[in-house]
């Protein structure tokens, strides 16, 4: 059964601006991503990609997208991806993020989620790595990250 916040996006992915629609929902469950206005471009249990815009708000001293705004990249989509797989009676929280910057980060960034696994029902909590990577207008890796996120039974 596809999680809810997958179930969401799948309504709302055809329908015009549904796809922004979805991000701003997103951003109001979990406001502090506003800041960096994500765009969802496309979701499942296996891959989520999202992008930001290179805009005043994301910029840093030099010019370029600010190493945190990417950080705050890596995590929005890094968790959606992790939500549209854990299955049913799980949850995901993060429990840290190793990262490498590659280079500078100069317009629209696009953030590609992949877990290591498929995530699976468990009495016991487990590691899951999901690794993200972002990439520039040309294709070019600016930053990786892998997430771990932390997958246990959901209390009820």
């Amino acid at each position: 059964m596809a999680s809810r916040v997958l179930s969401l996006y799948r309504r709302l992915e055809r329908k015009p601006l549904g796809r922004r629609l979805f991000s701003w929902l997103v951003c109001r469950k979990a406001p502090y991503f506003a800041g960096i206005s994500p765009r969802i471009v496309s979701l499942a249990p296996a891959r989520g990609v999202a992008t930001i815009a290179h805009r005043r708000r994301v910029t840093n001293h030099l010019g370029t997208v600010h190493a945190i705004a990417l950080c705050n990249l890596a995590e929005f989509i890094g968790g959606l991806t992790t939500e549209a797989a854990v299955p049913e009676g799980m949850r995901w929280i993060p429990r840290g993020m190793q990262v490498e910057y590659l280079k500078k980060a100069a317009g629209t960034m696009r953030a590609e989620a992949t877990p290591a696994s498929a995530p699976h029902v468990s009495d016991a909590g487990y590691a899951l790595p999901v690794d993200v990577e972002i990439t520039n207008p040309q294709n070019e890796a600016v930053m990786r990250a892998r997430i771990d996120m932390w997958i246990s039974p959901r209390r009820t």
